[in-house]
């Protein structure tokens, strides 16, 4: 069951977004979010002082947010001034036929005048959005991305493989998978290349690859120190190649029909890779952007993050954090790795999971409103 959007896209949640185009409208976003149970704001840091690829970028994830499938109306606030153009965002959205209002603070009086006015405009729009009834809808328009974070041993060894067969699940359906952390798949990169479905796609994913690391050496850095993280480190990860063996295990079996860029809209049906972050939220943040309508994510360690407009499922294989952290973890497949439990089994746990909170079941992440949301930047500010 789930939401018919006039372009056929079908969304598993109804959200009111509210977007501030710069970060200078993040305040009044955020009290109107307050104001109106059920909406939800997406701070950030962006929309001023850039240029270039860097300013298209912050253009293109928040129209992507906007877009999301879950997303059943926008609210844009601009302060009036910046380089985002809130006019060109509102119709970008409104390709899609959902309803779209935007209005500027120095236009409409200030910080109190501007949370008064769009807080009766959120409740009007929430109002609409409440009257709106679910469908049956088909499972092979499903889109989930796959993430992990907080990685440990127990990562590679159990929650990642049994989340890759319920990504073949899903696929066998007819969905969609999307992968990404180019960062995360350095050291077995030839391993997915391998499976990509023609040459052409396979020298894309190694010129991501390339890229990052010409970026690294451009900035004089070293990744060591910061991945595998002290974390992971401590989690029993030694190197980043046997991070990258747990964590493209997580995608399943399926070839890879393309390499897609950050936050670009995710094609129909089989799996996809996307080049973004290891960052939890600024990779989260892309793939919501790209379209996905729920993200499994995988942690030994432990993290409560969430995100703005898409339900996050978290999976772990680490019986000791769940039982620790277990206000934030939904799914426990640790028995895999004490013999109680085979893989076929802990992945067919997850695949009901992710049929179940698109059907309408929350996440933990969403019980205790986690909204996470971060846009992975590319040049420096003016």
């Amino acid at each position: 069951m789930g939401y018919e959007r006039p372009n056929g896209d079908i969304g598993i949640r109804n959200h009111l977004l509210i977007i501030p185009t710069v970060i200078c409208s993040n305040q009044v976003c955020s009290r109107i979010m307050q104001l109106v149970p059920g909406a939800v704001a997406i701070p950030h840091q962006h929309g001023c002082s850039q240029i270039g690829a860097d300013k298209e970028r912050t253009f293109d994830v928040l129209a992507g947010t906007g877009m999301n499938p879950n997303v059943g109306a926008v609210m844009i606030i601009s302060l009036g001034c910046e380089v985002v153009d809130p006019v060109a965002l509102a119709e970008e959205i409104r390709k899609t036929g959902k309803p779209v209002e935007f209005f500027d603070i120095q236009s409409v009086g200030g910080s109190v005048k501007a949370i008064a006015y769009g807080a009766e405009l959120a409740k009007r729009m929430m109002n609409d959005l409440q009257g709106q009834e679910k469908v049956p809808v088909p499972l092979n328009k499903l889109k989930v991305a796959v993430k992990c974070g907080g990685s440990d041993a127990t990562s590679g060894l159990a929650s990642n493989p049994a989340l890759g067969v319920a990504a073949d699940s899903l696929i066998g359906e007819g969905g969609s998978i999307v992968i990404g952390e180019t960062t995360e798949i350095i050291g077995a990169e030839h391993l997915l290349a391998a499976r990509c479905v023609t040459q052409d796609v396979a020298d894309k994913l190694y010129a991501i690859v390339d890229r990052f690391e010409k970026e690294v050496e451009r900035m004089g850095a070293d990744m060591r120190g910061g991945n595998p993280s002290p974390g992971n480190i401590a989690g029993g990860l030694s190197t980043i190649e046997e991070k990258s063996l747990g964590c493209i295990s997580k995608c399943g079996t399926a070839p890879i029909k393309d390499v897609i860029e950050y936050a670009e809209r995710i094609p129909d049906h089989g799996l996809y890779f996307m080049d973004s972050p290891g960052n939890d939220i600024e990779c989260v943040s892309g793939m919501a952007a790209g379209g996905a309508h729920i993200v499994c994510f995988t942690t030994g360690r432990g993290t409560p993050t969430g995100a703005a407009v898409v339900p996050v499922i978290k999976i772990t294989g680490n019986r000791q954090m769940f039982e620790r952290m277990e206000d934030n973890m939904d799914i426990d497949v640790s028995d895999m790795l004490d013999g109680s439990a085979g893989l076929e089994l802990a992945g067919e746990r997850i695949w009901q999971e992710i049929v179940e909170v698109a059907e309408g079941k929350w996440t933990k992440a969403e019980v205790l409103g986690h909204t996470e949301f971060s846009i992975n930047r590319i040049g420096p500010s003016l």
